[in-house]
């Protein structure tokens, strides 16, 4: 199987920059921003590996993978992954909307 093809939504990009601006604001550094960053892009290869180890949700094909205080929503086919958003585990869970 060749390399599967990460596609993220414009909703999930704009969530991605919103979490890491946030921390850079906070932290007055970019320090943690980049920290966290790689994190998520490490647990993305490991997710283009085997895309089956998230966490099944009530919506077909869609499945979770946690990412500390975060939940990636993605869902795959046999060439790519796409990720739909990035939730912060500590919101209201009412606000979440994946698709």
């Amino acid at each position: 199987m060749g390399k599967r093809r990460i596609i993220w939504s414009e909703n999930a990009n704009k969530k991605l920059f919103e979490i890491l601006e946030y921390y850079a604001q906070r932290n007055k550094s970019k320090i943690y921003s980049i920290k966290l960053y790689n994190r998520i892009r490490n647990e993305l290869l490991l997710l283009a590996k085997q895309p089956e180890i998230g966490i099944k949700t009530e919506i077909e094909d869609v499945r979770g993978l946690i990412v500390d205080d975060y939940l990636l929503f993605y869902e795959f086919d046999g060439k790519s992954i796409i990720v739909h958003t990035l939730w912060d585990c500590r919101q209201n869970p009412e606000d979440l909307k994946i698709k």
